[in-house]
């Protein structure tokens, strides 16, 4: 009981606060921790967080992770498995929480996605995370780990390739996908003014939606992970931010059921900017189309929650289930440049 009447003291004491201090506040609560990056020598521990992996697949990120000049850690209990599951929710939470609580450990790379991690998001000690702050990698299901730690510790962590992309055959990763993982990942010396991601001939081509340009935090991943924890502790916040989404496997009217969830949510209204990835294997071929008006392809039901919101969007953007996958920083400022058809990864300073 306590509790709450503080809670509701909190409550109605910010209520009465003066604009200026209202302001000051929401600084606060958007002030994001950059991880430091690595440089070789450093340690990273690959962790199991979401469905089973593959021992064979992960030793062979291990070496060529080892060849760059790292060192990588992994727990043999990593491969375990519960049915879909890299063994259990209190497993994988406890590992990596100990990777966060390692001395040792520079950073942590998600083995892969699949389903598993909005299990354990609830067994999570984010205090502890946020006071030992690491690099951490991942894309897909990890959708989930960037929600809850860039809200609930603060963390800038990176929307990127898996551990076992890369690892898959002896091409490794695309030179577009590799350049801009460790990029983000390592030491360098980076201009004021941040980054372009210059996007070279054969990787897919971004679009326009709108015009002008924006800097914004930048927030989401996983459409279906960012819909699946509406109404959670981790929800996604868009106040003034650039919205990130891809996906894979979804149908044109899924993703248009989830995206009219957010716009009835509230969600896509106070954007500042967004960046639509790669909405891989959109089934405008099967009879999940479920018709031939090219409005409700994957590619027309983007437009018709985009196109009006009076914001700059870049649409096809060579991020998500695809080998081209650019690494940005979720949580980091970026700015949209619909009219150069551009975007620029700020650096760590700039201000939300």
């Amino acid at each position: 009981m306590i509790r709450y009447t503080l809670s509701f003291l909190f409550l109605f004491a910010f209520s009465l606060m003066p604009l200026q201090a209202k302001e000051a506040a929401r600084k606060a609560e958007l002030e994001m921790i950059w991880p430091k990056k690595l440089k070789p020598g450093d340690t990273i521990q690959i962790v199991a967080s979401a469905s089973e992996v593959q021992r064979s697949s992960i030793m062979l990120a291990k070496k060529r992770l080892e060849q760059r000049g790292y060192k990588v850690k992994m727990r043999d209990d990593m491969f375990s498995q519960l049915g879909y599951l890299a063994g259990s929710d209190q497993r994988r939470a406890e590992e990596l929480m100990q990777a966060f609580q390692d001395p040792e450990v520079d950073a942590i790379f998600a083995a892969r996605g699949g389903y598993g991690v909005m299990r354990m998001l609830n067994l999570l000690d984010y205090e502890v995370i946020r006071k030992n702050p690491k690099l951490v990698t991942g894309y897909s299901d990890i959708t989930c780990l960037h929600m809850a730690l860039n809200k609930k510790a603060q963390l800038v962590t990176l929307h990127s390739p898996n551990a076992t992309w890369g690892s898959d055959d002896a091409k490794h990763l695309p030179k577009f996908a590799a350049k801009y993982f460790f990029r983000v990942v390592e030491q360098q010396q980076e201009p004021e003014q941040g980054y372009i991601i210059e996007v070279p001939d054969g990787v897919p081509q971004p679009a326009p939606i709108g015009s002008g340009k924006a800097q914004g935090q930048l927030v989401g991943g996983n459409l279906s992970l960012v819909v699946s924890l509406m109404g959670t502790p981790y929800e996604i916040d868009t106040r003034d931010a650039i919205l990130l989404i891809e996906d894979t496997r979804e149908a044109p009217y899924r993703i248009d059921r989830m995206l009219c969830q957010l716009q009835l949510a509230g969600k896509l209204d106070t954007l500042r900017g967004a960046v639509l990835g790669q909405f891989t294997e959109n089934y405008d071929r099967e009879k999940d189309q479920l018709t031939d008006d090219k409005r409700f392809s994957v590619n027309g039901v983007l437009h018709q929650y985009f196109d009006d919101l009076g914001i700059p969007v870049l649409i096809n953007f060579p991020i998500g289930h695809h080998r081209a996958n650019c690494t940005l920083p979720l949580g980091g400022m970026v700015e949209v440049d619909a009219d150069a058809v551009a975007l620029r990864v700020l650096p760590p300073e700039t201000e939300p």
